[in-house]
């Protein structure tokens, strides 16, 4: 509440232009924060989440609530994230090639339906920049650190796997999972990469990759792969089979979306910005993608729900429709951190109240 009334407005403001700013002005206090470990053990104390361990993957996450792609594209606040009370933070999308993305503006608030567009398109300071980064910090993240892999934008089609081959093998000894986003709807042509022939050739290459990575008789780090939320059910079915018959770990769902459905008629004609739309408007399609993958798999296959979690009570429906694990993002912009300790305790209350 203090952030609604205090925190966002100044925000609000300091991004009128350019939301962007807004966020870069955030992501340099929280990196600042690392810098002083008094001031971040006062952030983890006022923040602290309760402990609520969960096991997926083969990785043993504190507690069920991660930090979205997106957010901390090049890591620079890594150690910043578990004192806001996260269990677990994806890093990323990170590509090969470092580049800057598409031209600014190119992050807008949808205030009335608490949503965002961007059309970001991966920027990022590449791979081996990040390597470096993550190789530099002196402590070891205390939660899971997943690294989202995309393509670089100069890197054709039929070169892709290369491409997502070369980060892996840069980033390979730093993250304790890797997400394969081939569902951005910024970067041209990359969702094609999600279509049976060329997705099953990608993740045959990643997984024999991991494999050689991790040595033998060691078992190679978890590989999921991010979902758009805009695919026809009979496609998801044969992505969710094609990740199947290549051992993908599991699933983050979803991705932003290219619909406009749900938008508060306040918001249609900012809305009409081209990019991926988060927020409040996609979370029943990402509950449903969450719970079709659920039950296409059998509940074989572990999701990470993500989309449209603004509060506490959306992560409930998100676990209640299969998700194993979830994210926040556009909820951070909009409630601020104390959503992450108020979801943690949400998802105990909820776990108690339904254990036998």
């Amino acid at each position: 509440m203090l952030y609604e009334r205090a925190a966002r407005p100044v925000l609000f403001r300091m991004g009128r232009g350019d939301a962007e700013t807004a966020h870069e002005w955030t992501l340099n206090r929280l990196a600042a924060l690392t810098r002083r470990p008094r001031a971040l053990a006062a952030v983890r104390r006022a923040l602290a989440a309760p402990d609520l361990p969960v096991e997926v993957f083969g990785l043993r996450f504190p507690n069920p609530v991660g930090l979205a792609a997106g957010m901390d594209k090049n890591g620079v606040a890594v150690d910043a994230w578990p004192a806001l009370g996260f269990g677990f933070v994806e890093v990323g999308t990170v590509t090969w090639h470092a580049q800057p993305g598409n031209e600014r503006p190119r992050v807008f608030r949808l205030p009335h339906s608490h949503a965002l567009i961007n059309r970001m398109g991966f920027n990022n300071a590449g791979a081996r920049a990040l390597a470096d980064r993550l190789a530099a910090r002196k402590e070891p993240l205390p939660v899971p650190l997943g690294i989202s892999l995309g393509k670089s934008r100069v890197t054709l089609l039929s070169e892709a796997v290369g491409d997502y081959l070369a980060s892996l093998r840069a980033l390979y000894p730093h993250g304790d999972y890797f997400a394969v986003n081939v569902s951005s709807p910024n970067t041209p042509g990359l969702r094609t990469l999600q279509d049976r022939d060329h997705l099953s050739e990608l993740l045959a290459a990643l997984q024999a990759e991991a494999r050689r990575l991790a040595g033998a008789g060691k078992p190679a780090k978890p590989i999921l792969v991010k979902v758009a939320p805009d695919l026809a059910d009979s496609a998801i079915a044969e992505l969710v089979a094609t990740c199947a018959e290549h051992g993908v770990a599991g699933l983050i769902a979803t991705n932003t979306t290219l619909s406009r459905a749900g938008l508060d008629p306040r918001d249609i004609v900012r809305g009409g910005q081209p990019g991926g739309l988060s927020g409040r408007p996609l979370a029943a399609r990402a509950r449903d993608v969450v719970a079709f993958v659920h039950r296409e798999s059998g509940g074989r296959m572990p999701v990470i729900g993500v989309g449209g979690i603004l509060a506490p009570e959306d992560a409930v429906r998100m676990i209640d429709a299969g998700a194993a694990l979830v994210q926040l993002y556009t909820g951070l912009v909009y409630c601020g951190p104390a959503l992450v300790r108020d979801t943690v305790r949400a998802l105990a209350d909820h776990q108690r109240a339904h254990d036998p």
